[in-house]
Parts: C-alpha cells; structure tokens; sequence
C-alpha cells in the first residue's frame, strides 16, 4: 500500500511538472515578452535615479569609562539595551540637529534651505525658524541605529554631494559628544555650586552643635576620656575610690581580727601563739636571756642550794626579764589594737566620700542624658557635612574630568561610490519582477482559458476518445499542403492517426460516409477535412471530398478548384451530379465545392435529395468526406451528421469553450449521428496533446520531418 500511495503521488508530481512544462513552451513568448519589457522599464528608471552618497560615523558607548563609576559592576549596568537606544533617541533629537545646522551653518545650503525660500513668501522668518526648518529636512537624511548588538551607534547622513555626506554625519558625532560633555559637566558644576553652599551652611550648624554639647559638658563637669568616652567627675572619681574604699574594708577586718584573737590568746595564757609577739625580735632577745637565766639557775640551785647569794641575783633577774615579757606583748596587744582602729577609721572616712560621691553622681545622671542627646545631634551633623563633602568632591572631579561614555571610532569619510540606487541589486529585481509578472500574466490566460487540452478534458466531458490531435502549422497558408509535400510530417501522421482510429470503429465494415463538423466556426474543420480526404486517396482509397458548409464555402480557398457548379447547384437540380463532382488534382481524390457563400433560408439539406447523392457516392467511391457546417447556431450540420456512417467532432485545442462542445456532442447523439471521437485542430506543437496525445513531440523529432 506504501508503495502504491508513494507512487501514486510521484505520477501527480510528474503531471504537475509536465503541466507546467506545457504552459511554458506555450506560453514563453508571452513571458519573455512582459518579463522583458518590465525589465527593460527597470533598467531605464534605475538609470534615471539620481546617485546618493552616504557618510557613515561610528559611535562607540563605553560607560564603564565614567570616573564617577565606583566599581566596573556599575559602568556595565550603564550598558543596558534601554541605555543605548537612549543615546540613539538622543543624537536623532531635534537638539542635536539644530546644533548641527548652527555649526555648519547649513542656512544657507542649496539642498537643504530650499523649505526657507518657500515659507518666505507667507511672511517674514526668525533666525529660529529658519533653524528649525533646516533641521527638519537633514533629519529626513539622517539614520541613526545601533549595530546589531555591539555597542556601536552607526550615523549615517545621505546626500547627493558625497563630501558633504561625510561633512555632517561627522558634525553629528561631534555635536554629540558636545552636548553629551557639556551637559554633564554643567550639571555637576551647579551640582558642586550647590554643595559648596550647603556645606557651608552645614559647618556652621556642626560649629555651633560642638560649642553647645562643651559648655554644657563643662558646666555639667562632663570630660571625655583617652578613649573619646565622655563621663563626668563624679563619674571617673567613684571608680578609683570604690576601689579604695573596698581595700580599706579590707585591711580594717583583718587588723580587727588579728587583735581579738591576739586578745583571746593573751587571756587564755597563751602568749606565743599570738604570731605578732611571737615574731617580735624584743620578745625573742628577751626570751634567749631568760634561757640563758634559767639555765644558770639550774646550775646554781643543783650546785650551792637556795640561799645561794647569786642564785638569788639570778632569780631577780628572771623575774624583770619576766615582767619585761609580759610589758613587751602588752604592748604588741596595744599595737594591733591600733592598726584595726586605724584601718576602721580610713575606711569609715572611704565610706563617707563614698556616699558624697554617689549622691552627687545621681543629681549629675539628668546632666548625662542630655549632653549624650546633645553629642547625637551633634554627630548626626558631623555624618550628614561628611556625605555632603564627599558628594562635593565627586562633583568636582566630575566638573574637572571630561566623562567620556562615547568616542568615535570611525570617522565618515566621503564615499567613492554611491549607496542608493544599488544598480545591479535594481536590475535584478526589475528581472525578477518582469519574471512574476509574466508568470502571472500567463497563468491569468491559462486561468482565462476555457478551451480543452488534454485527451481527459475530452473523454471526461464527451465520454468519446480523442482519435488525433492535428499540430498547429504556422508556415503556410494552406496547411493541407504539407500532407503532400512533407508526408511525414507530424500533420500528416495526426491525420493518419484519425484515419486508423475511424476506419476501425466498426470493425470489418469500415464506415463510408464520414461528417467531420465543430460547435464553432473557425476551428480548422475544413483543412482538417481536406487533409483527412487527402489521407485516404494516398493510402489507396477512392475517396470524394463534399463541401457542405454553403455558407462560408472555406475549402475553395485553400484547394485546387475548377470553374463549375457545386453541392447548391446539385441540390437545387441545377446540375447533375456528374457536373458537380471535379477533381483535386491527387489521385483518388475528387471534390465538390461550394464556389461561393450561399445563404438562404431554405431546408437545403432536409429534403430526400441529400440522402439520395450520398447513396449514388457510395456506390463510385471507398469513402466520402462531408465537410459540415458548426453544429452550434446552424441547423443543416445537424441533418447532414444524422445521414453519415461516422461523425467526427473537431475541436480547437486551447480556444473552444467545454460548454459549446459538450452542447454540440449533446446534439448529436440525441439526433441519433454515430460520434466516434473528436479530433484536436491547430495544437501547440510543444504541448502534450501532440505526438502519442501525452508526450511532447520533441520526444518523436527523429520521427517526423520538419513541417
């Protein structure tokens, strides 16, 4: 099934082409004709154009070459699409080209200060209005676009005169990068103008804040640190006292502890634990002598008894190094004593200053908050005078810098050649055109076109086959004749084809009297009649050609033919039969003749005297040829068609409306005539119909002889 849906569409492409193919070789004249004039209109207007000159200057944005810019990151947001048809609106502004006429002082210029001297005439013009109107006609010259997605603004000015092409698309760079510079340098040199005043304004309200929040901090006794930490007196003074007072509480309760616990030894007798007398050096000198006392009383007592003179000396003695003993840690008691007393006093008198400090540091705490509220103004003005200074700064460097964010990187210069008209571009086009509109010329006639071409207009209309197609022959006015003198020619094997085709229609009986008519006159019926008679006398047959269109009598223009009377004089019984018949001139071939036009409105072929003479024919010749009149408006080719063994219907290919034929077909079968087919007359030798009736006879060339 692939295979057939696959050639099936192949076969329809192929009668596509082969369609085409035929309105071509039929049609070409008319197409090279229409193609040829419009292209020659073309060339003509191109070559009329007058020349036009464009200048071309190249722009390129680069914002990132700001020095306000504080990063790469903030130039390249500069670079956005919006930003650059931006600075594309910009130089195509009515500013920039007013400029540009001011400064190449185009006043007065030939070409463009022809709108002056017109509008001159209604009146008086200011210097404003002439600029204004001169900037009007350069605009309709100027086109401004960025290339493709670059950075690059591409001015390009256009003008007959290529110097002053370049001349001002210069001009227009120039002027915008002018105007782009000065603007921006004016504006942060009012910027700067600006800033300067406010921060003077802005220095003396941080002056006057400073001098409040220091006369305050002096009356309030507030003073500011090594660390900028500002405090007041009372503040700094509590911090090293607290620290005093605590060391002070310190000492006292430990010198209190030493003495009563020097004071519970001392009463319980226990002298020498008490570390201060222990550690006296008095106590311990004291302490060996009486060692060295005891020592010697023992002696002395074990030696001469107590009523020793010196033993007594020596218990003296030891009784007031005794008594210095106790005298001696009295004292060291009395010393610890007061050191705690001491010590108590010093932090009692901590304690006091303590408490004076406090109070006045809680009267002072109103005093802090306000000259902290007092110091935040007074920042808050030192913050806002360092933005306006660094802001001033960028204005100055901005009025000191020139902000290049474009430069020119091609400079117009005047053109060797013109730009418009392209000339070779033109005539092409003009060729392309006259080729459409030829094409489309033909295929409006082959639209208009209501004739039959094809063997299936035929046989799917008239249900009748196509028996010959006859080519058209242009060279001769008698195109019967190249059946004699050319007998292989294309025209003769068409007519050998129809021969074929009706002498075989019955079979073994071939049909005698064959009617060859049309729907319409002028469809070459007639030479077609006279070369298909001709046909059969050469191949044999004894044949007579009746011309029976009485009204037009067509056949004595293009065949020999005799003086003498015709088919109305036989009718009317003028002449006998005999009289009426005269050779052609070929052998086997005889012919009567109309000699001239006859019109009459009389039933000339309706009476039995018509069937009668083709009765008489049959019997003398093999086959007799009617020659009948059209069939549509005329009623005698209808009696004529009845009486004949086969009717052949001609048609002239490309030219015969389907309707008239398909009308004529109609009537004939409905009058009973025997219609065996129809015949194509005067066919395009290049169309399909020719040949085999659906190939070109280009392919059979080898076959005939040139007509």
């Amino acid at each position: 099934m692939k295979v057939s849906n696959s050639a099936g569409y192949e076969a329809r492409l192929a009668d596509v082409v082969l369609s085409i193919k035929d309105v071509l070789r039929r049609r070409y004249l008319t197409l090279v004709a229409v193609a040829s004039v419009i292209t020659v209109l073309g060339v003509a207007a191109t070559l009329q154009l007058t020349p036009s000159f464009q200048g071309v200057t190249r722009i390129q944005i680069d914002p990132s070459r700001n020095p306000l810019a504080r990063s790469a990151s903030d130039g390249q947001a500069q670079l956005a699409s919006e930003a650059i048809e931006t600075e594309v609106s910009v130089i195509n502004s009515m500013d920039i080209s007013r400029a540009v006429v001011k400064r190449l002082k185009l006043i007065d210029d030939a070409d463009y200060g022809k709108g002056i001297a017109a509008r001159l005439a209604a009146g008086p013009l200011s210097e404003d209005e002439k600029i204004e109107i001169v900037a009007n006609a350069i605009r309709g010259h100027l086109s401004v676009g960025r290339e493709k997605l670059t950075y690059i603004i591409a001015i390009r000015f256009d003008s007959r005169d290529a110097e002053k092409a370049a001349r001002i698309a210069n001009a227009y760079a120039a002027t915008y990068l002018d105007t782009k510079v000065g603007t921006k340098i004016g504006t942060a040199e009012r910027q700067s103008a600006w800033f300067q005043k406010r921060m003077d304004e802005l220095a003396a309200e941080v002056r006057s804040a400073d001098e409040k929040v220091a006369q305050y901090q002096s009356a309030a006794g507030i003073v500011r640190g090594a660390s900028n930490n500002q405090g007041t007196i009372t503040d700094q003074q509590i911090g090293p006292l607290s620290v005093q007072l605590a060391s002070a509480e310190s000492v006292a309760a430990e010198a209190r502890s030493k003495q009563i616990s020097a004071q519970q030894q001392v009463a319980t007798g226990h002298l020498d634990a008490v570390s201060e007398v222990r550690n006296s050096g008095t106590i311990q000198d004291l302490r060996r002598q009486r060692g060295i006392l005891v020592e010697s009383l023992g002696d002395m007592h074990a030696r001469y008894g107590d009523r020793y003179p010196e033993l007594i000396k020596v218990r003296d003695q030891l009784t007031a190094i005794d008594g210095q003993l106790r005298e001696e840690a009295g004292r060291v008691i009395r010393s610890l004593k007061a050191d705690a007393d001491a010590a108590e006093a010093r932090a009692g008198s901590l304690r006091v200053a303590m408490q004076r400090l406090e109070d006045k540091q809680s009267a002072n705490a109103r005093a802090s908050v306000i000259a902290a509220s007092m110091q935040r103004d007074a920042d808050s003005k030192h913050q806002a005078y360092d933005r306006l200074a660094q802001s001033a700064l960028e204005s100055r460097q901005a009025a000191q810098n020139s902000i290049a964010q474009a430069q020119i990187i091609d400079v117009a210069e005047a053109p060797q050649a013109p730009y418009w008209p392209n000339k070779p571009l033109f005539i092409l086009l003009s060729l392309i055109i006259g080729t459409g509109a030829g094409i489309a010329v033909i295929t409006a006639q082959e639209m208009m076109v209501s004739g039959m071409r094809t063997v299936e207009d035929v046989e799917g209309e008239l249900g009748v086959p196509l028996i010959a197609a006859v080519p058209n022959v242009r060279k001769t006015a008698r195109p019967a004749d190249v059946l004699i003198e050319k007998p292989t020619s294309q025209f003769a094997e068409a007519l050998r084809n129809a021969r074929a085709s009706i002498l075989g229609v019955k079979g073994d009986e071939a049909p005698k009297v064959i009617a060859l008519t049309s729907a319409l006159p002028g469809e070459g019926k007639t030479t077609t009649a006279l070369g298909l008679a001709r046909t059969m006398a050469l191949n044999g047959g004894k044949t007579i050609l009746v011309d029976a269109d009485v009204r037009r009598a067509q056949l004595r223009q293009i065949a020999d033919v005799q003086p003498g009377p015709g088919i109305v004089e036989l009718l009317h019984g003028e002449a006998s039969l005999d009289q009426a018949i005269q050779p052609s001139g070929l052998e086997n071939l005889d012919q009567i003749i109309v000699q001239k036009p006859y019109f009459s409105s009389e039933n000339l072929f309706g009476n039995d005297l018509m069937p009668g003479i083709l009765d008489e024919l049959s019997k003398r010749y093999d086959t007799i040829i009617l020659d009948l009149p059209p069939l549509v408006g005329l009623a005698d080719g209808r009696f004529l068609a009845a009486l004949a063994d086969a009717v052949v219907l001609a048609i002239k290919w490309d030219a015969t409306p389907t309707q008239a034929v398909s009308s004529a077909a109609s009537w004939l079968k409905s009058d009973g005539a025997n219609l065996v087919g129809a015949m194509f007359t005067m066919v395009d030798t290049s169309s399909q119909s020719v040949g085999a009736y659906y190939y070109y006879s280009k392919k059979y060339s080898s076959y005939y002889q040139a007509a």
